[in-house]
């Protein structure tokens, strides 16, 4: 009885489990976009339905945390080359299977959950952060202070956590067929995201680029580079599969290695935003416009470089299939080489065995014979042994030593 009752409860587990995969729905479906989508479109959606159903503008009500949520968890899947591959040949269960790294808002945490954050990343664990509804809410409807810079000429503030810092710069036509490259730097262990807006319709600003600060020394840094050709980002992706298999750390290394969605930036006014992404402090920062005239031969072993790892992508994969098949039959020669040693070990005992048998000297069996013939010189020895110690005990009794040979004088006395 208790192991029905048991199974009954297992079976009602299943079941739970099955009516909450049929009810995970289609990414593409959750964001509104086609599955040839390019990933351009797939921020732009998840942009758009995360302000209209995120937390902080639908307080106290469940509804619109459960899509909030839903969007979150849909854009992490299409986001991600490897996960979206994953996805479209295997549906969700090979997604379950992988880790998930979730982009989490910091301006919408907790003192407690923003502490936790923390703590994780400093012992290492990767936590992804994505810029405040608040300040994209704002940029949206226009109500944000921007600045002008002009080329060449860096400017030096500091940012608080979760804010933003915008500023406009007006591309003429040298720059604009020469190309543009913004950087940003900061001392120490200060992070921030350096964003690119484009202009609404309505008159706002959408949220188009985005880059993380990356710490190289004692300095982070962070840059955008529009030189009027592909210009490619490479990130890093970890996942079950990696981690499983050494050699998927190699072959899918080149994976991450996607293109800039924007290339170039044509005539006009541009927004640029420098972002706080520090859990607690503030970030001072460096930020700088400048020519890419003055990159022209950076720009030239740039894209040669890069030509050169997309062939390189290109040859791996073609490689992977190529070392997969070779590394399969040594596994198998290995297997058959241990199984061929142990198999002539074992005959090469046996035969020493038998060799062993022939040449070995048997022990002498000890036979009746042998005794009686032992026991009749134990016989005999003991004999001789009682003679010799008789001699002198009867030649000791013939001569007493208690009547000696005295010789007496017989010369009588004067």
């Amino acid at each position: 009885m208790p192991a029905q009752g048991f199974s009954a409860k297992a079976e009602k587990k299943g079941d739970a489990a099955a009516k909450h995969q049929q009810q995970r729905r289609d990414p593409y479906e959750v964001l509104g976009v086609p599955r040839n989508c390019k990933e351009q479109e797939i921020k732009s959606a998840y942009r758009r339905m995360a302000l209209k159903y995120h937390p902080d503008k639908n307080q106290n009500d469940p509804v619109a945390a459960d899509i909030f949520n839903e969007i979150t968890y849909s854009y992490n899947i299409l986001s991600d080359p490897d996960k979206r591959r994953h996805y479209d040949t295997s549906g969700f269960q090979a997604i379950d299977s992988e880790s998930q790294e979730l982009e989490l808002d910091l301006s919408s945490l907790g003192a407690l959950n923003t502490m936790l954050a923390a703590l994780f990343s400093k012992l290492g664990v990767p936590i992804k952060t994505t810029v405040s509804a608040t300040v994209l809410e704002e940029a949206l409807h226009g109500s944000v202070t921007v600045r002008s810079l002009e080329f060449g000429k860096p400017l030096r503030r500091k940012v608080e956590k979760q804010c933003a810092h915008f500023y406009s710069v007006l591309v003429t036509e040298r720059e604009s067929q020469m190309g543009l490259v913004c950087r940003v730097r900061s001392r120490g262990n200060s992070k921030f995201k350096l964003l690119y807006f484009e202009h609404d319709d309505n008159g706002g600003l959408n949220l188009a680029l985005q880059e993380d600060s990356t710490k190289a020394g004692k300095v982070s840094t962070a840059g955008m580079f529009f030189l009027r050709f592909p210009v490619y980002r490479f990130e890093q992706t970890k996942s079950m599969a990696i981690t499983k298999d050494p050699d998927a750390a190699f072959f899918k290394k080149l994976d991450g290695f996607q293109p800039c969605e924007i290339t170039e930036l044509k005539i006009g006014t541009h927004i640029f935003a420098v972002y706080g992404d520090n859990f607690f402090s503030s970030a001072v920062y460096t930020i700088e416009f400048l020519c890419g005239e003055a990159f022209y031969s950076e720009k030239e072993e740039l894209r040669d470089v890069e030509a050169k790892i997309l062939a390189k992508r290109t040859e791996l994969s073609k490689f992977e299939s190529e070392y997969r098949e070779v590394l399969a039959q040594f596994t198998e020669m290995t297997k058959r080489y241990a199984q061929e040693v142990e198999e002539i070990d074992e005959l090469l005992r046996k035969r020493n065995t038998i060799h062993a048998s022939y040449t070995a000297v048997p022990p002498i069996s000890r036979s009746s014979s042998s005794s009686k013939l032992r026991s009749s010189f134990r016989g005999s020895a003991a004999e001789e042994d009682e003679a010799r110690e008789k001699k002198p005990r009867d030649g000791w009794r013939k001569k007493k030593w208690f009547k000696p040979h005295l010789k007496v004088s017989k010369r009588k006395p004067c």
